[in-house]
């Protein structure tokens, strides 16, 4: 059984796309402000602040407070 051997060929190098920032920032800000509402939704929803009444927001994002060290006790 006979092997055989790839032997490299001349290519072009790889060009990485270029990717506008016109392209990018509707999805950064996006992004950005989601994670801010979801930031207040486990950091703050809950007292003077509160959106919602009761505690059910607090008690759904009960572990996460803890888990990035937020106070709630």
């Amino acid at each position: 059984m006979g092997q055989t051997v790839a032997q490299p060929t001349a290519t072009t190098p790889a060009v990485p796309a270029t990717l506008p920032l016109r392209a990018i920032a509707p999805w950064a800000v996006f992004f950005g402000i989601l994670m801010l509402v979801l930031l207040y939704f486990v950091g703050a929803e809950q007292g003077a602040t509160s959106v919602f009444n009761g505690t059910d927001v607090h008690e759904w994002v009960h572990d996460a407070r803890h888990l990035l060290g937020f106070p709630c006790h």
